[in-house]
């Protein structure tokens, strides 16, 4: 059911550097321009390390948004799954965390939490590219929560990749395998 006007998203995707997790989260910014009023992207990462820690927080609102610095947000979204204990805590009870299943050895430890462990990196290599995993898991996250709806990323994806057409065209079909996946995903 898409989101009711009034109502407010806060997302954080993480992962390592190189992983694509500011490419994803500029994306749904983007793309929440042309159905929101007010969109904050706050990056953090350390530019000088490839495959250090990267994240980005996103927040989507039809309402003035006060800080785009949060503690505790709906959603997040892990590309690594080595890294979900770090992320856990700083969901909201009640919220949502996707999260690469490769790499994830730690449990759930809260049952106030929706899991959806997601082998988004194996469907990235039957696709022929690991970079992919970012638009897979931002795919499930779109189905999921419907706060945005499919079109608009899609429209973003062909407004960043312009004259890219291979480029266009894998960050497309890797999306529309995330939308698929989320289907068939099971929350824990």
């Amino acid at each position: 059911m898409p989101q009711k006007t009034g109502s407010k998203s806060e997302v954080i995707m993480a992962g390592l550097g190189g992983q694509g997790v500011l490419l994803a989260g500029q994306v749904l910014v983007y793309a929440c321009m042309n159905r929101y009023k007010h969109i904050s992207w706050f990056p953090s990462y350390f530019a000088a390390m490839r495959g250090g820690l990267c994240e980005c927080s996103v927040v989507y609102s039809d309402e003035e948004i006060l800080s785009p610095i949060l503690d505790q947000v709906d959603t997040a979204i892990i590309l690594d799954g080595s890294q979900y204990k770090a992320f856990e805590p700083r969901v909201k009870p009640g919220g949502l965390i996707i999260v690469e299943a490769s790499g994830m050895k730690d449990k759930k430890s809260s049952d106030d939490l929706k899991l959806l462990s997601t082998p988004g990196l194996e469907i990235a290599v039957k696709l022929g590219e690991t970079q992919a995993n970012n638009m897979i898991l931002l795919g499930v996250y779109v189905n999921k929560t419907k706060t945005i709806s499919p079109e608009l990323i899609e429209q973003e994806l062909d407004r960043r990749f312009e004259g890219k057409e291979a480029v266009l065209k894998r960050n497309k079909d890797a999306f529309r395998a995330g939308l698929k996946l989320a289907d068939t995903l099971k929350e824990s």
